[in-house]
């Protein structure tokens, strides 16, 4: 498992300067819920490499300001898809959506079944992480609700995984715990999607 993320986290990351690690990192985390496009983004291991490179040796990478900055930026993002859904609405929604709008009825399955920890959970899944806000928002979801599973979701998985990377790095007494916190989180987020096109194909075919 550590040599599989060892090399999933791209060290090339180191090159972009602490600024350009900080914008590249916080960008992604809000455009994947801030954002209708960001669904496909890697989230979960993008946050797991920025923690690597704040772990390492001389490096001008803050792992407090990552962690902050990440908690911040996925807050923001949920809170802007909450209220774009509940301003717009569901058909706009889907007009905006595009082709990915065929996510949408997934999403809002999830959210009808789990409420308040769909929104918690949806973030270590690309496709609800794009989603579920907006469908928490267009349900009218109550805004103190949904603003305390925000900030629950964004420490457990933003500021979690960063915090995982920067120790695999830098603590070796918890390397073990660290790798396998965040493969779990980065298998989770590839495999949960592919299990549900493998029953979405089974259940047509039983059709």
């Amino acid at each position: 498992m550590s040599d599989w993320l060892a090399q999933l986290a791209d060290p090339d990351l180191e090159g972009l300067g602490a600024l350009g690690l900080y914008a590249l990192v916080f960008g992604i985390v809000f455009a994947e819920t801030g954002t209708l496009i960001g669904f496909w983004l890697p989230g979960s291991s993008v946050l797991f490499t920025a923690g690597l490179v704040a772990g390492r040796d001389d490096s001008p990478v803050s792992v407090w300001v990552l962690m902050i900055g990440v908690t911040l930026a996925a807050i923001a993002g949920d809170t802007v898809g909450y209220w774009t859904g509940r301003r717009f609405g569901r058909p706009w929604v889907v007009r905006r959506a595009g082709k990915a709008a065929k996510h949408l009825p997934k999403a809002e399955a999830f959210y009808e079944r789990y409420g308040w920890f769909a929104v918690v959970a949806c973030r270590y899944i690309p496709w609800l992480r794009a989603f579920t806000p907006i469908i928490a928002g267009t349900a009218a979801m109550p805004y103190a609700k949904f603003a305390s599973a925000n900030v629950v979701g964004a420490l457990s998985w933003g500021a979690l995984l960063v915090l995982a990377g920067y120790g695999a790095h830098s603590l070796p007494w918890i390397r073990p715990v660290a790798y396998t916190i965040a493969g779990t989180a980065i298998l989770f987020s590839i495999v949960a999607p592919v299990v549900h096109a493998v029953r979405r194909r089974r259940a047509r075919g039983r059709s």
